[in-house]
């Protein structure tokens, strides 16, 4: 403004009267701008209470290394008591102090066994110096909100305990008890704190017909279009294992062949050049057969190939190259972590790799050992299990389960298929298929397939996709718990 009045002084009355009505229309445009974008901005009072949990949640460190989820599990109690849930069926719990569970109870008529709603509250790591802003501080920026955990999954941590309150505030008798359990040690790769402790010491806590478990099954866009309302009925079994090469090293001015880091590498090598067997199920066929629709030129006609009774060995090679089409049709095994050495001036003593696999439903892990073993071409490689495959197998899509996501998703997305997938990670629900419970991956919070951010970089999720995902949450549970 002040470089317009300037040019009002130094110019005659008709340049005066023109920047008048500049300025009157610059103002008009900023006062409807402005108004525009706060209407854009105004939330409803549930909307407001999950972006508030939201934040709050990412706002706790729950890393592995320095994070505590009991500091998140003990601030969510306290907001579900103040809202009305009786003290004794809101539980922090654990085996130590550090990184304890939340487990809720919304009392129920009883006319029907209980429903249990699954997350996790601890995240992966996260550096500030590899991030754009701070990865603990909920930035909500261009249409998106960023932060540790805002993809997996304090948004839909948020998402159920908003609902759970907004239910109890409502006065809603569901017809079976909703648990709610928000766990630690899903991200820590085998820490027995969360899942696994619960089922083991404190079943009774959170023992239910069925589980809808929130770390699976994310709805997806693809190039901003809303696609595909999976829901996961399965997932690839998980191990570890290390790969080490052990010599008597010695003084780096004196060399030898027998160098532990070039055999393990050549080793690595080697694994890194096998490819595992394609298997297609018939869930993977109707996956690419459902997608094909929302993709376009060869990838489009590769899926249809593939999806067909005798799959093309081409289309499917192509597929293949991409990393999750991948990762649907075949077992992975993957070096993670590297070790080697202790002194720059000396021959290394010891060489490791972690090597993390993924394995198809009706894979073993012995199977897949002795495969390796055999690639890596080496009896001086030592292949040794440290966590174990834990056989999760898959849940039966009931009628009652893909009827009641038709229903909801109908409602609120109308036109999206919904079909039964298997998840390419590993989530908490391996510990409860594992137990017999049922579990099947049901999130709301849409996931964009080309922007894949979880773990990584930026993590960031779109603010309507929350708000959105919030309200499909809600439907679920009610759909789920007011039939007849």
């Amino acid at each position: 403004m002040v470089y317009f009045r300037g040019r009002i002084h130094q110019k005659g009355k008709m340049q005066k009267k023109i920047s008048k009505i500049l300025l009157s229309q610059i103002f008009i445009f900023f006062s409807v701008s402005n108004h525009v974008w706060s209407q854009a901005l105004t939330l409803s009072p549930d909307q407001e209470r999950a972006r508030g949990i939201f934040k709050e949640l990412i706002e706790i460190n729950t890393t592995h290394s320095t994070g505590n989820t009991t500091m998140a599990a003990q601030a969510l109690a306290k907001r579900l008591v103040d809202a009305g849930f009786d003290q004794k069926d809101v539980a922090v719990v654990g085996p130590a102090a550090r990184n304890q569970n939340l487990v809720v109870r919304f009392r129920g008529s009883g006319k029907k066994a209980p429903i249990l709603f699954l997350g996790h509250l601890d995240v992966v790591e996260a550096r500030r110096e590899d991030w754009s802003m701070d990865p603990f501080i909920l930035t909500e920026t261009g249409g998106y909100f960023y932060g540790r955990g805002s993809l997996d999954m304090k948004e839909s941590d948020a998402i159920l305990v908003s609902n759970f309150i907004r239910m109890k505030k409502e006065g809603f008798l569901p017809d079976r008890d909703l648990i709610l359990a928000l766990t630690a040690g899903e991200e820590s790769g085998g820490e027995y704190d969360g899942v696994e402790w619960l089922v083991k010491n404190r079943h009774a806590l959170i023992d239910a017909d069925f589980c809808i478990n929130l770390d699976a099954g994310e709805p997806q866009r693809k190039g901003g279009k809303r696609v595909l309302r999976p829901v996961q009925i399965s997932e690839k079994g998980i191990f570890y294992m290390t790969l080490e090469v052990k010599n008597p090293g010695g003084h780096s001015s004196q060399p030898s062949k027998n160098n532990a880091i070039y055999r393990l590498a050549d080793g690595l090598v080697h694994m890194e050049a096998y490819d595992f067997p394609i298997e297609l199920s018939g869930i993977t066929k109707s996956y690419f057969s459902a997608m094909s629709a929302a993709e376009s030129g060869q990838i489009a006609e590769d899926m249809k190939a593939v999806a067909g009774n005798m799959p093309d060995t081409s289309a499917v090679n192509r597929l293949a190259k991409l990393p999750y089409y991948n990762a649907l049709m075949r077992t992975t095994c993957v070096a993670t972590v590297l070790e080697a050495g202790n002194s720059i001036n000396a021959l290394p003593q010891l060489a490791k790799a972690t090597v993390n696999c993924r394995l198809l439903p009706g894979a073993t892990q012995e199977e897949v050992v002795k495969t390796i073993t055999g690639v890596l071409g080496d009896s001086q490689i030592t292949v040794s299990v440290i966590i174990p495959l834990i056989v999760s197998p898959p849940s039966d899509p009931k009628g009652e389960i893909m009827q009641t996501v038709q229903q909801v998703s109908n409602k609120l997305w109308p036109g999206i298929p919904v079909l039964p997938i298997m998840g390419v990670g590993a989530s908490d629900g391996k510990y409860l298929r594992a137990a017999g419970m049922p579990t099947y991956g049901i999130s709301g919070v849409f996931l964009e397939v080309d922007d894949f951010r979880m773990h990584g970089k930026d993590e960031r999720i779109r603010v309507d996709d929350f708000y959105d995902g919030l309200e499909y949450n809600y439907e679920l549970i009610r759909a789920f718990s007011t039939q007849p």
